[in-house]
């Protein structure tokens, strides 16, 4: 069978991901742009606390796209979009106010291309919609960044119009707007990715394998089947090489038996490799092949979560947890980017 995931709905998604990390880092070359240009200080506080937004939602969004597991390159049409943009930025003929009304634009399309991402994933699989879940919290911090901004282009207005400041309850108003939004979205993930340490980032990968799982036991659709295991054999086999490579080595003179996660990971490997070879129109063979494999992937994230992570907590610190996260990601990415390009050849 393939494990190629050349399924049409789950690459759209990846295009879309990529979409939005590109466009995060225009946002971020705007941000400074607009700060290097704005006279007024209040403003300009505000377009720098837009610019630490960002800058830490486009780690969410690395995040986001190393979890989906599926990498893929932006639309080709977006490279001049965003030249366009840079260049409109960097236009001196053109007012202040352009330019932020042009930022709140793509301010506006990143927060749709979010929502649309979150969607989406509801509609394509419970798995995608755990791996994409961090984007709640970018979404809802764009929209706030679209209030904050129209306030900005009627205070920029009104000054380029009139000579002189807007009043004075505009920013309070727009607060206001910002609290009636807090206020709908009181399910959003408010964690940033700052806060993710090693433990959440693995236990949002037990997560989604478990929903694939879950998926591939509730269908006979042979085309389903090999969708889900598609996605089960790439997760797993990322997750498995990024932890031997980073977490196991580091982990292993504060956990005895660590010998037996290694042991278990290679007998995991072995089964992928083996259900690779069978045909998904057997449902029964397959899914029965799969319930075995679940099994030992549930003892082996039983043996992580409620042995493996006590000893992280108890022997590393915060900043230690956190750059273990980083190099995870890092691993688990490079993986991916390697498989995107064996695809593309």
């Amino acid at each position: 069978m393939s494990v190629t995931l050349e399924d049409n709905k789950r690459t759209a998604i990846a295009v879309k991901l990529a979409d939005m990390k590109a466009t995060q880092n225009l946002l971020i070359a705007n941000e400074k742009s607009l700060i290097a240009a704005c006279p007024d200080r209040e403003i300009t506080n505000r377009l720098e606390g837009f610019l630490r937004d960002d800058q830490k939602n486009l780690g969410i969004i690395d995040t986001v796209i190393v979890q989906y597991g599926i990498k893929a390159e932006p639309k080709s049409t977006m490279h001049e979009e965003f030249e366009e943009v840079s260049k409109m930025m960097q236009d001196s003929d053109l007012s202040l106010f352009d330019k932020v009304a042009k930022h709140e634009l793509l301010k506006h399309t990143q927060a749709m291309a979010g929502v649309l991402v979150h969607k989406a994933g509801q509609v394509v699989g419970a798995d995608i919609a755990v791996a994409i879940a961090p984007l709640n919290a970018v979404n809802f911090e764009n929209r706030g960044h679209e209030e904050q901004l129209k306030g900005i282009m009627e205070s920029l207005s009104t000054m380029e119009l009139t000579g002189k400041p807007s009043d004075s309850g505009l920013w309070s108003r727009v607060q206001d707007t910002i609290a009636a939004l807090s206020g709908i979205a009181g399910s959003i993930i408010s964690r940033n990715d700052h806060e993710i340490t090693i433990c959440d980032l693995i236990r949002l990968d037990h997560t989604k394998v478990f929903a694939l799982l879950s998926q591939i036991k509730t269908t006979d659709n042979p085309e389903k089947l090999e969708e889900y295991f598609g996605q089960v054999y790439q997760d797993l086999s990322a997750h498995a090489a990024a932890e031997e490579e980073v977490i196991y080595p580091i982990v292993r003179p504060y956990y005895n038996d660590i010998q037996s996660l290694y042991d278990e990971q290679a007998k995991m490997k072995q089964t992928l490799e083996q259900i690779k070879t069978m045909n998904c129109e057997d449902t029964v063979a397959f899914k029965a092949a799969v319930e075995l494999l679940a099994a030992d992937v549930t003892a082996h994230i039983k043996e992580e979560e409620d042995e493996m992570f006590p000893r992280i907590n108890g022997s590393f610190g915060d900043e230690q947890q956190k750059q273990l996260a980083t190099d995870f990601k890092t691993a688990k990415s490079k993986i991916q980017d390697q498989r995107l390009v064996s695809a593309s050849r």
